[in-house]
């Protein structure tokens, strides 16, 4: 491609060159004092920028978490909040959701659009390929076709390198061909993410740097790990730039980094000025004060770092990760916010204007503190079909086996499976057992809903009458697990569905992809039509907006339980009463002047209203810093 020059924003004055600097251009290890042929260097615990002093004050936003219409808008909005870099993460599984297709890079997934976009509003560029990213992202970035494999992630396996390997052949000359060794605005490149979380395969390390350096790779090099010695020592490499993430104790771990990378400078490649969400817990912030009063000590004395989130976004459809802690799957919700300077929607919030001070931003931000919003108003949300008459009606390849179908199985990462089975079922009480759900399942008896099945709470009662009865599972992913142990864990009925001790056999397994749907899909399940008229009907119902000019606006469903919504075919998202999210961001991009229509697929109780608002609600908020040590 032809070599592009960007206009940069300068935050250092320019001063006379001071070679040799310390680089990784060439993957060796311990590789030190080489050619400076990117732009940043680093000497005596300093960062350059083609030899001049700099600091990296850079603010995390992802391309995939952001309608790409609004790309440059948020991007403006970080550069507002007095950031010379954006950085990014790389999802494998968004770009290559389905292993028999080629990875695509057009559309929303146009990464190189992206980094362009950000060149040419004057900052530069930190790629994080992975291949594992976390991001609170489903399964980590990696796509659940490799996964499903028997195979050692992140690690030296080479069924993991090796797919690797295929998908950095498409990615990463994309990469190098935006340096700025070729004129454009890339100036850092990480090396997988904080692996020292994770495993101690200095191996798998050492190849991935230098599968990023073989294809093309010549700006600086780092790794990015929690500040302890255990992370550090699992996660680090000879020659390479160390930095850390962390949300507080800058100090400590500025010690802890001059002890054992002496030399090396002070660089926060994630600092956590705010956090996620989980469904059913509180919604969780970082008061301004404590915020900016750490980033003011990750950044004095030259230190260089990245607010992470500058400016969160959305977890749009069904991309969102899950976690797993003592309370067992721990799905993340449908907002990425994260308390971020930027909120959700850009909006330019208190803490922006803190950090926008602390850092020395000159003059008044270009951007407006809040876009433009559709006025609130109430729709009626009309019930059309019923829940399993909808799903039946959508065509779908059906396995039949003795066992459910796992998703994996299925070639299917997110959405629901719905498994059909007939057991004769005795006359009297029984148990029925689903020993090993991932992560929800609704059982319906011959159409009428039994009740709902976890992993806490695997069993029903059911009453039998000697005939065989249509037993249908509908089981649900909640999100894949995105950090530690859990990933690529495996989705569905896991393990065997019981009458008591006796195995269901004999079953009919659908994917549901409800991520890939089109307005096609929505339109075969709307007439499928309701199959009862229930008191508390489940299933799929419309509203229909009418608008003159788009703008943002923040759908509520008041009354209804849980389930997904669509926007005119695109899959905004999931929506659950439990909270602490209660409003679903629509950005306006995805609206039309005139008549739009919402889908709602409602799997506990619908209601009879669409709100349209003004404001998010993202629940009540309990303060939240999270803390390595």
């Amino acid at each position: 491609m032809a070599s592009i020059t960007y206009a940069r924003r300068v935050t250092e004055s320019p001063t006379t060159h001071i070679p040799p600097a310390h680089t990784t251009t060439d993957g060796a290890i311990g590789a030190v004092g080489a050619a400076a042929t990117g732009a940043l260097t680093w000497r005596d615990g300093r960062v350059y920028r083609h030899g001049a002093p700099h600091r990296v004050l850079s603010g995390a936003l992802h391309y995939f978490r952001v309608h790409p219409d609004l790309w440059r808008d948020r991007i403006r909005r970080v550069a507002d909040l007095g950031l010379n870099t954006v950085d990014t993460y790389v999802p494998w599984n968004f770009h290559q959701p389905r292993e028999d297709t080629a990875p695509r890079f057009d559309g929303w997934r146009d990464i190189e659009r992206f980094i362009r976009t950000v060149g040419e509003e004057g900052l530069d560029v930190i790629v994080r390929p992975g291949p594992y990213i976390c991001a609170e992202w489903s399964n980590g970035g990696l796509p659940s076709w490799l996964t499903a494999r028997d195979i050692a992630l992140r690690s030296s396996d080479p069924a993991f390198t090796s797919a690797v390997g295929r998908w950095f052949d498409e990615l990463i000359p994309r990469i190098a061909a935006l340096q700025t060794t070729e004129g454009g605005p890339v100036v850092a490149v990480q090396v997988e993410n904080e692996f020292g979380s994770f495993g101690d395969d200095h191996a798998y390390l050492r190849r991935l740097r230098h599968a990023l350096t073989v294809r093309g790779i010549r700006e600086l090099l780092f790794t990015a790990d929690g500040p302890t010695d255990l992370m550090l020592d699992g996660g680090t490499l000879p020659g390479t730039l160390t930095a850390v993430t962390l949300g507080s104790k800058p100090a400590a771990a500025r010690r802890l980094l001059a002890a054992r990378r002496p030399g090396e400078p002070f660089v926060v490649a994630e600092f956590w000025n705010g956090w996620f969400d989980h469904w059913g817990e509180p919604h969780h912030v970082r008061g301004v004060d404590s915020a900016v009063g750490t980033l003011r000590g990750i950044v004095a004395d030259g230190g260089s770092v990245s607010i992470y989130m500058a400016h969160g976004g959305t977890n749009f459809g069904l991309w969102a990760g899950a976690n797993e802690g003592d309370g067992g799957h721990q799905p993340v919700v449908t907002s990425y916010d994260s308390d971020a300077p930027i909120a959700e929607d850009g909006s330019l919030t208190a803490k922006f204007f803190a950090v926008r001070e602390a850092l020395g931003a000159q003059g008044p931000p270009r951007s407006s503190a809040r876009p433009v919003t559709l006025p609130p108003t109430r729709v009626p949300l009309v019930h059309r079909a019923g829940l399993l008459a909808g799903l039946r009606a959508v065509p779908a390849p059906t396995v039949t086996a003795a066992r459910p179908a796992t998703f994996e199985q299925l070639g299917l990462d997110a959405g629901m499976v719905l498994h059909t089975a007939h057991p004769r079922i005795p006359a009297g009480e029984h148990r029925l057992v689903l020993t090993d759900v991932r992560d929800r399942a609704l059982v319906f008896v011959d159409g009428t809903l039994l009740g709902v099945a976890e992993p806490g709470s695997p069993e029903l009662a059911v009453r039998g009458t000697g005939d065989a009865v249509r037993l249908e599972v509908l089981a649900e992913n909640l999100g894949r697990v995105n950090y530690g142990p859990g990933i690529g864990r495996h989705k569905g009925l896991l393990g065997p569905v019981l009458v008591d001790r006796r195995t269901v056999q004999g079953w009919r397994s659908t994917p549901l992809a409800l991520q890939e749907w089109s307005d096609a899909e929505l339109t075969t399940a709307l007439a499928a039509g309701p199959t009862t008229t229930p008191t508390t009907p489940t299933g799929f119902a419309v509203a229909t907006l009418s608008v003159d000019t788009p703008a943002d606006t923040f759908l509520a469903l008041p009354g209804s339980g849980r389930g997904l919504v669509w926007v005119n075919g695109f899959l905004l998202g999931r929506h659950w009463e439990i909270g602490p999210q209660l409003t679903l961001y629509c950005p306006a991009p995805l609206l039309r002047a005139g008549e739009n229509t919402v889908t709602v697929l409602e799997l506990e109780r619908l209601g009879t209203t669409l709100e349209l608002r003004d404001r998010p609600e993202l629940g009540p908020p309990e303060e939240y810093i999270e803390e390595f040590g």
